[in-house]
């Protein structure tokens, strides 16, 4: 590490331990972990679910929130790394934006292992845990030709531009629609960012232009709640909306029909088996038997709401 980067490694440090992270004893094992944003409730649930495989791994965890900036996220990194964790655990904001701290980790070898969101251009990586998103957007799709056999108008809501699920999610769902075009056909497709605040208004925008769909298909639950609340604005009750995250609140929405499905990708499982290897190799020097873990995502319906992760949160 060169001087400047040492330097704004070491003010990094600072704001982390003013936030709480303080120095430990050299033979303790602790390791970062870190999400996106905590204004996520998904990436909520995945750091509680880290803090809970700490805990039963008996190692000092260090939390970071992304706060949906990369430069914040990078900055915990080097804080972190100038503390001495033994290994990181991370769900990065942008795969390219995040690159050149996780590579830093590993130049100084740290282990990292990422959830969710895959960093392909760094060399090195321990392993990573995740959802196949494409195969997870294709069953969304996939889901929608079921539902609708004779074909039907549809809204896309993409998700963050940059962030790896994002982009397979839209792979997964043209993989499947596209061949079906003169059936299915995609009259509006913008991204929302994953935000619920902001799928709102591009809904709208949506409908304005376009008129009613009869499916609008969301890469995320936030965005579909967004999405939700426009179509109820403007009157119409008959429009098939799809999430994917199997958060709580859209489990219920399942249930009660507000919601035609989400996409279960199990990401309380990502983040407990990321933490295992993390520990296994920081504490016994244990590779993983297989670097690349990818879950296989579900469609949760009505009639699949058992087969939910997080159901037990439901009421």
């Amino acid at each position: 590490m060169d001087r400047r980067a040492f330097l704004k490694s070491t003010v990094a440090a600072g704001a982390l331990a003013a936030a709480g992270g303080t120095a430990f004893a050299a033979d303790e094992i602790t390791i970062l972990g870190s999400v996106p944003s905590l204004s996520f409730p998904f990436f909520v649930h995945m750091l509680n679910q880290i803090k809970a495989e700490a805990k039963a791994e008996g190692v000092t965890l260090i939390e970071s929130d992304g706060q949906n900036s990369a430069p914040k996220q990078t900055g915990d990194i080097e804080a972190a790394l100038v503390q001495g964790v033994k290994a990181i655990v991370i769900s990065p904001l942008d795969v390219n934006a995040l690159a050149p701290a996780i590579e830093q980790a590993v130049q100084a070898g740290v282990p990292v292992v990422t959830i969710d969101r895959r960093v392909d251009g760094v060399e090195g990586i321990l392993a990573h845990v995740g959802a196949d998103n494409t195969k997870g957007g294709e069953a969304q799709a996939n889901a929608i030709v079921a539902a609708f056999p004779d074909g039907a108008k549809l809204f896309h809501l993409q998700g963050q531009p940059g962030a790896g699920p994002a982009i397979d999610r839209n792979k997964g769902v043209h993989n499947v629609l596209d061949p079906l075009k003169d059936k299915y056909q995609i009259v509006f497709e913008q991204t929302a960012n994953f935000a619920r605040a902001e799928a709102l208004s591009v809904t709208e925008a949506g409908l304005t232009a376009n008129g009613k769909p009869d499916v609008i298909v969301c890469a995320n639950d936030d965005m579909a709640f967004g999405a939700a609340e426009a179509v109820k604005a403007a009157g119409f009750t008959d429009v098939a909306i799809y999430g994917f995250d199997a958060l709580p609140e859209a489990l219920v929405a399942v249930r009660d029909g507000a919601l035609a499905g989400t996409v279960e990708q199990f990401p309380g499982e990502q983040s407990r088996t990321a933490v295992k290897i993390a520990v296994a190799k920081a504490r016994d020097g244990k590779d993983p038997e297989e670097k690349l873990v990818l879950l296989t995502p579900i469609v949760i319906g009505k009639d699949n709401l058992d087969k939910a992760e997080r159901i037990g949160e439901t009421s």
